[in-house]
């Protein structure tokens, strides 16, 4: 499997939880025996400026966060064209769930799901997209900018029943004929997290349809 990731990840840049040392190395140390770890480009502009206005660009410039946001959407549109011929991973920070087009906020500033989606339609990839979003948090940036797009359709699994949750996600997963099925991955909802609902098994389920 590749697991897109850049070096720069590692760098501590601004004061937020999702930027705190030591997560990224965490995770590298315990995949990179069994992936292949790739690299790549950040997000051009004009690959930002199909879900932001440029005034939401310019307010993450000055922030001093634009090149490592655009270096993380650069990471989703990699893994999302790789995504259309084998399973991939974008390893990246920060992440981008919870960035509508002119506003941001929760540790997000580019919604890295929206850039990667409208990359792989622009180009003639797909025409339909499905969005699994199983972080502990509702997922309102994705939600904002494609929530009323035609081509899209979205689930924020919610349960306090980790059986109903994985009936849920199994149920939707077996409804769609979208053409890639695109995962915002947030792991918060694991036993040993803040949601205390699901098992490491559970994250690797898979819902075949029968």
């Amino acid at each position: 499997m590749k697991v897109y990731f850049h070096d720069n990840f590692y760098t501590v840049y601004t004061s937020d939880p999702a930027a705190a040392p030591g997560r990224m190395e965490a995770v590298v140390d315990t995949i990179a025996p069994h992936v292949d770890i790739c690299s790549f480009s950040p997000a051009t502009q004009n690959d930002l400026l199909t879900v932001h206005p440029k005034s939401h660009l310019e307010r993450i410039r000055r922030k001093g966060l634009y090149e490592i946001a655009a270096l993380a959407a650069g990471g989703a549109i990699q893994a999302a064209q790789t995504g259309m011929d084998e399973p991939s991973f974008a390893l990246i920070r920060p992440p981008g769930h919870h960035a509508s087009a002119d506003s941001c906020w929760g540790f997000c500033f580019f919604n890295n799901m929206a850039v990667s989606l409208h990359q792989l339609r622009s180009t003639g990839r797909i025409e339909t997209a499905f969005i699994l979003d199983f972080d502990l948090h509702y997922g309102d940036g994705n939600v904002n900018i494609l929530g009323n797009e035609p081509w899209v359709e979205i689930l924020n699994a919610e349960s306090h029943s980790r059986q109903a949750y994985l009936d849920q996600v199994k149920h939707a997963l077996h409804l769609t004929a979208a053409d890639v099925i695109a995962v915002s991955a947030g792991f918060d909802n694991h036993v040993q997290d803040w949601g205390g609902l699901l098992t490491t098994a559970d994250y690797r389920t898979h819902f075949w349809r029968d």
